[in-house]
């Protein structure tokens, strides 16, 4: 989906908003309920030094916003996925035939906050784990629910915290999120970068991503930190 098109789509749900009324069951947005989980029953061994994680979860604005609000998390950085260098570009990324999904790597000290941490912030309120190819307004595969390991034991700490969420039954459907090989990171455009920050009024923000900011502050008000850590300096 372009920018113009995030806006749009945004602007009609706060137009829907604002029809529904006060007291109204509308749902503004995938962030704007998160779910109480469980933490993994098994987490990476003890760590030193600065450790990153590789997610996809829907359009990497919300989901770079959400980390750069988690204690411990050092840089959050918006970009792609599971294709190639060539075709790392927002515009190509969005015909969804790159291969690439629109992901964000999180850098993060071991010793303020777990791997297992950030998936369970992951599947609790960064995006849903139960709807495929797609999250809220925007659809594609450039769009899936995808973790790209880092190393065997990611691997295997992410495999067994699905498998446990799954036999739990928190979200009364099967989680989708795929396993996937790492084979790069690319960073996105510099204007995709702390976009949540410097556009909190932008439509499509305000109706699918402040909620789940707003949600990690309620879920998790130990991990949350009020200022964002920032790609561009500052925080």
């Amino acid at each position: 989906m372009t920018v113009f098109a995030k806006y749009a789509s945004g602007l009609m749900g706060l137009l829907a908003l604002a029809f529904a009324g006060p007291g109204s069951a509308f749902s503004f947005g995938t962030g704007s309920e998160g779910v109480v989980i469980a933490a993994p029953a098994l987490d990476e061994t003890a760590k030193t030094g600065s450790q990153t994680l590789v997610v996809a979860g829907g359009c990497f604005w919300g989901v770079q916003g959400v980390f750069q609000h988690v204690k411990g998390v050092t840089r959050a950085v918006s970009g792609y996925a599971g294709g190639a260098a060539d075709t790392a570009d927002y515009e190509r990324v969005s015909d969804g035939d790159t291969g690439h999904a629109e992901a964000v790597q999180v850098t993060f000290d071991p010793a303020q906050v777990s791997y297992g941490t950030l998936l369970q912030i992951f599947f609790s309120v960064v995006h849903n784990p139960t709807e495929l190819n797609r999250q809220g307004p925007d659809s594609g595969t450039q769009y899936r629910s995808a973790i790209f390991p880092q190393s065997p034991e990611q691997q295997q700490v992410a495999q067994a915290y699905i498998a446990q969420l799954d036999a739990a039954g928190v979200y009364g459907k099967p989680i989708v999120t795929r396993l996937e090989r790492f084979n790069g990171f690319y960073p996105a455009e510099d204007y995709h970068q702390d976009f949540l920050t410097e556009h909190p009024m932008y439509p499509y923000i305000v109706v699918n991503d402040l909620p789940k900011v707003a949600q990690l502050k309620k879920l998790f008000p130990d991990r949350y930190r009020d200022e964002p850590v920032l790609v561009k300096g500052g925080s």
